[in-house]
This record gives C-alpha cells, structure tokens and sequence, in this order.
C-alpha cells in the first residue's frame, strides 16, 4: 500500500481509530456527556475527511476495497445520519438509565455499527462485503437488546440475532457456489463468467440466488420481512431509528455495487426475482400497515413497502436507475430520522410512546412535534412540496423509461393505498385530547430533560432537508449523478 491508498481510505481509518479510542476512553473514565461528544465529533471529523478522501478517487485498495465518489456519497450519508442520532440518543438514554450504568458503551457499538457500514460502501470483494456485513449486524444485535432489564428489548434482540445468523449462513452457502464456479471472489471477476459462457452455470445462479437472499433478508423484503415489525417496535427507538436508515442505506449501497459490477440485471432469473419481491413487498407492507395501531410497528410495514419502490427503480438499469434508488434511499434516510426523531423526543420514563392513543391531539400541546411527524409522514406518503414526492416521482420516471409499466402501476397503486394510514396518524395528531393523554402530556412537557437543544437541532435539520429537497432537489441530484457516473465507469474499466 502506498500513500493514495491511506488518503482513500482516510474515513474508514479514522472512524476506525476513533473507536478504539472511544474504548480506551470509557475503561479510563466513564461519563455519559463527554462519551456521546467524542463520538458525535468522531462522525464530524470523519465526514470532514471526506474531500480528502476524493481526491485519491477512484482506487482500488487490494481486492478488498473500492473508494470512488460513490462509496464517498453514501459514507457521507451514512455518517450524517448517524450523527443525528447520536444526538437524538442523548436524552433518550438519559432517561432511560436514570438509576442504572453502562450508557457508555452503547456509543461504543453505534461507531463500531457505522464502521461496518462503511466497509459495506467500498467493498468490491465477497469477504469485505462479509466483514462489513458481520460488524454492522453483531454491533446492531448488542445494540437492539441494550436495554438489558427491559422484555421487549431482549425479546427484539434474539429475534433479530436468530435471523442474522439465518442470513449470514444463507450468504456463506451462496459465496461457497460462487467460489466453486468462479474460482474467485471479487464481484468483478465474478461476473465476467456471464460474459464469457453460452450459459449461465446452475450452480452460480443458485449461489447468486442465495447472496441476493440473504441481502434481502437484511432490508427486510416480503417475504423475508418477519423479523422488521417485531425488532422495529421492541428495539430502543434510537436503534430502530438506526436499523430504518443506517443498516439499511450501507446494505442498498453494497447492493447495487454488486448488481452493477455482476451484470446481475442482464440475467432473465433475476430481473423476474427481484420484480417478485418488489411486488411483494410493496402489497404486503402497505396491506399490513393498514391494520396497525402502533406507530413504530406502522413505519415498520411502511419500511418494507419503500424498500419495494427501490427495488422497482433499481430494475430500470443504468445511470438512471443508480441514480433513482441513490435519491430515494437519501430521502428516505431523512424521512424516518423526522418519524422516528418524534417517536424518540416524546418517549418518556420506562416506556416508548408508540401507540396511536399516544399521540391524540398532540398538535394542541406540542405543536412543533405533531408538526415534525406530519411533514415527515406527507413525505412518506409522497405528497407535493416534500422530498418524498421527489423521490417517488423519480423512481416512477426511471421504470417509465426502461418500460416497466406494471410495475410502476404498482408502485402507483400501493402509494395510493399508503395514503391512508399516513393520513390517519396525522388525522389523530389533530383530534380531541383525551384526559389521560393530556395529563401524560402535562408531565412530559414539565420535565427538564424534554427538549434540550441537541433535540431542536436535530429534528430542525432533518424538516429542513425535506422541504429543501422537496422544492429544489436539483444540487443533491448532480451530486448524485456524478457520484453514481464514477461507479458505472470503474465497473467498465476494472479488468
């Protein structure tokens, strides 16, 4: 390795190194302060690296690793999304162990979850994409059941780690067919056996098959979606807040790496795999959505229906659809940060405020959160003047050129049905207050630690990227298309 390889690697050696240094920090002196200000700044000067970073791009580090402006574009994503939540997480866990220790190391797990995610970005070979895909999921199973003397929290966390562990052994099986036909691991190199042969090998499309399995068992796709609504309303809401758009933008970014570079969207078997599951996913979240009466497991089933939409972008092929699911995964990171943020900001002593009753009439006694949660549930649901609609309108335009009628007319249709459950959460922010609401609201709002700044901050950053990008998407969009331009170009080129 020479100097331009450090440079390039520069963030994901310094978030590294940031972490070590977290851990050396809470065996010497344990403070719950100065431990979430450290790894706050640790993402801060991390993303400062970025434009360094850049201009040693593209390069190939080993076979491992490939930094270019895309991984760049999703490390950056990755670590501003994590910074918001380590604020948000702040307060929550403030409160949360009030009378108990051990906060610190739950900052500990979150940087290490975020290192993982960034190997996810840049690998460009199946053992860093297993390396990155272990750390991110080991860190999320300890984060999951952090709070350890609570039911729910420890019930999410086997949940999740039993479905892990499912995935990762489907995973390895399919990287063995792989290997097996292949006699290589680079996504690259792996692919050009499609180029080379009349047909594709059995045994490579069935390995394929189980990768992109295992892949879709970690965004939560119908029919592999069992584990989200469970993990999603038993986590800390911190963490489900992590898993909605962290976990799930470095395993988008991996995905369509590996899509790009395979040739993966040049195979009939495929194409008609990944339609099923955008289709399923898209009819089951929205249907099952419909019968919620909590607002997590709700945003939950709302996960698997979105992550349909990408999908149906990602079938478009080429520059557009790149671009398309880039787009909408940073919408959508946005979107549930301010749904979630809520969720986490009104959550009191001992237990989440998740259920619909919870939320009745919160416009008249915290006006600016019900108005927080509705803009992020219009965006969700895709109306005008909001990001959402953006990102919905350019997925829509990328399957309309690549002529996937029917599948547009699903993502059409299951937008339209979404509008319901959105609509009625927002319609229940504005009714009657009922008196046992009103008197948790009064103690709520009487408690110190209820608003606090980093809140303010937080929330008051995340309404303004969706109204920005709601009506003027247009500087976020030429990022986007020169990120994803380099990525195309370094899946031409590498030999």
């Amino acid at each position: 390795m020479i100097l331009q390889d450090f440079i390039a690697l520069s963030p994901i050696l310094d978030l590294g190194a940031f972490s070590l240094v977290t851990m050396l920090a809470i065996a010497f002196k344990r403070h719950h302060a100065r431990i979430a200000v450290f790894a706050f700044l640790s993402c801060l000067l991390t993303l400062a690296t970025l434009p360094w970073a850049a201009t040693a791009t593209p390069r190939g580090v080993t076979m491992l690793l490939m930094v270019d402006r895309y991984a760049l574009l999703y490390m950056g994503l990755i670590l501003s999304t994590t910074m918001v939540i380590i604020a948000l997480s702040y307060r929550y866990l403030t409160i949360q162990f009030r009378e108990e220790e051990g906060v610190e190391e739950y900052y500990l797990l979150l940087l290490l979850a975020t290192f993982g995610g960034l190997v996810l970005t840049t690998a460009a070979h199946f053992v860093s994409f297993f390396l990155g895909f272990e750390l991110l999921g080991l860190s999320l199973c300890s984060l999951i059941g952090y709070l350890r003397t609570r039911r729910h929290p420890l019930e999410a966390a086997v949940k999740y780690l039993l479905l892990s562990i499912t995935a990762s052994a489907i995973l390895l099986f399919g990287l063995a067919l792989l290997y097996f036909e292949s006699g290589t691991m680079t996504f690259h190199s792996v692919g050009a056996i499609v180029k080379q042969t009349q047909t594709v090998p059995a045994l490579w499309l069935g390995g394929l098959i189980l990768v992109l399995v295992g892949i879709a068992l970690k965004l939560g796709l119908a029919p592999f979606h069992m584990w989200i609504p469970d993990v999603y309303q038993g986590a800390p809401t911190p963490i489900t807040t992590y898993i909605a758009t962290v976990s799930k933008a470095a395993v988008i970014a991996l995905l369509l790496r590996l899509t790009t570079e395979v040739g993966v969207l040049e195979m009939p078997p495929i194409v008609h795999l990944f339609s099923l599951l955008a289709v399923v996913s898209m009819v089951t979240g929205n249907v099952l959505a419909l019968l919620q009466q909590n607002v997590k497991r709700l945003l939950a089933y709302s996960s698997i229906a979105h992550f349909g939409y990408v999908l149906v972008a990602l079938l478009a092929g080429g520059p557009p659809a790149a671009e398309a699911v880039t787009f909408y995964v940073i919408v959508y990171c946005a979107m549930s940060l301010g749904a979630f943020g809520v969720v986490t900001v009104y959550s009191n002593e001992g237990e989440d405020k998740d259920r619909f009753e919870d939320y009745q009439g919160l416009f008249w006694t915290r006006p600016w959160l019900a108005a927080m949660l509705a803009l992020s549930l219009l965006s969700l649901a895709g109306i005008p003047v909001t990001a959402g609609f953006i990102g919905k309108f350019y997925a829509i335009a990328a399957g309309v050129d690549a002529g996937l009628w029917w599948l547009v007319l699903a993502l059409i249709a299951n937008s339209v049905v979404s509008l319901y459950y959105y609509l009625r959460l927002i319609v229940t922010l504005f009714g009657e207050v009922t008196e046992p609401a009103a008197v948790s609201q009064q103690e709520a709002v009487q408690r110190p630690e209820f608003v606090n700044w980093t809140t303010v901050c937080s929330l008051g950053f995340v309404a303004s990227i969706i109204l920005l990008l709601g009506v003027y998407p247009e500087p976020l969009i030429d990022l986007i298309r020169h990120s994803v331009n380099t990525l195309l170009m370094v899946a031409v080129q590498r030999p």
